[in-house]
């Protein structure tokens, strides 16, 4: 009995565990493959789909598209395409495993463009789903709605 008491003296007490900042190393420096710090820092919500953005052309490092296994540092500029709206993010901590979104900004400056307001995209004209394909009175209007006809 007296070893069994000495074996939970060892065991560390969970009030005296580090908190979550010793488990994952944010601000290494190192390279990171770059799918996996799009997931990381949360501008995708899963790795796969950061891997398919990237195998589909939509995630670029300092202006060309790349494969998922890229490598980003400090410094690189990454372009994604997110949601309809591309994100323009400059690398400042290469990190591997997701972490909380007040530690995902601090690995990132974002210098994309504010997205439009609600007002200006409930304003734009849509096509009711189901309608099917225009007529040639419909393309001729949206045509000339684009500024392709006169």
């Amino acid at each position: 009995m007296a070893g069994s008491s000495s074996k939970r003296a060892n065991k560390p007490n969970q009030s005296t565990r580090s908190g979550s900042s010793d488990l994952v190393q944010v601000g290494s420096g190192e390279p990171v493959r770059v799918d996996a710090w799009v997931w990381a820092v949360r501008l995708m919500k899963t790795r796969a789909l950061a891997a398919e953005a990237c195998r589909g052309g939509h995630v670029k490092v300092n202006g060309e598209a790349v494969k998922p296994s890229q490598l980003v540092v400090p410094g690189d500029s990454v372009r994604v395409w997110v949601n309809h709206r591309q994100r323009i993010v400059e690398v400042t901590r290469t990190i591997r495993k997701r972490v909380g979104a007040s530690v995902a900004a601090q690995c990132y400056i974002d210098h994309s463009l504010p997205p439009p307001p609600k007002e200006i995209l409930a304003s734009m004209p849509t096509r009711d789903r189901g309608a099917g394909r225009p007529t040639k009175r419909d393309r001729r209007q949206l045509d000339r709605l684009r500024g392709r006809q006169s």
